[in-house]
């Protein structure tokens, strides 16, 4: 093969490699998991609260040219998604992307802002793979709350509307209580008074 074939056919794969990865590249992470190389992020970026959207991971075999994507692990591996500090995970069906092979999905509509987390675990082919990734500036990225976009007035949502009815409902419990209190001393003064009177 001819020298200027060579260059002609590196540029080509160079080429395709960044048509093929290059959405997964700008907010993504890549990780070499044994000889695999793993691709996490959201499916649809940037990511916002209270909107529809997918864990994802791409697993292909870079040992071969071009990488081969690996097939099947809908079946041999899953993904929990974990917000914050929580500690009880999302955990749902793993589904391979239509028209994207070596793609998976796990549909989720986060309802916070903030960090998550992925653990990845199961079977890549005879690999034992038990990882965890976090969202990140240097990783994939954070979920963006929606006010960011809201216009012209900002509607709360999810965690954010959920802390303020449990506010207004710590603040109705306290009234009510307050109530509660002043409808036994105005008994309690009442038979008080009736009391007097008779004696």
């Amino acid at each position: 093969m001819s020298r200027f074939a060579l260059v002609v056919t590196s540029l080509l794969v160079i080429i395709a490699s960044s048509i093929t990865l290059g959405g997964d590249a700008a907010a993504h992470e890549t990780r070499m998991v044994g000889p695999y190389q793993f691709v996490v992020g959201w499916l649809d970026e940037p990511a916002f609260q209270g909107q529809p959207n997918a864990a994802t991971i791409r697993v292909t075999d870079p040992r071969v040219t071009p990488a081969k994507p690996v097939l099947g692990l809908e079946k041999t591996v899953t993904i929990q998604v974990l917000s914050g500090g929580l500690t009880t995970p999302f955990t749902g069906v793993l589904r391979s992307v239509f028209g994207q092979a070596g793609l998976y999905a796990l549909d989720i509509l986060p309802t916070a802002s903030g960090s998550y987390k992925y653990k990845v675990a199961g079977k890549v082919e005879s690999l034992d793979v038990n990882e965890t990734f976090e969202s990140g500036p240097s990783t994939f990225a954070d979920i963006v709350a929606v006010t960011s976009l809201q216009y012209p007035e900002q509607v709360p949502g999810g965690s954010d509307l959920t802390r303020r009815l449990n506010d207004l409902q710590a603040t109705a419990d306290q009234t009510r209580l307050v109530a509660m209190v002043a409808v036994v001393l105005g008994l309690a003064a009442l038979g008080l008074g009736f009391i007097r009177q008779r004696a």
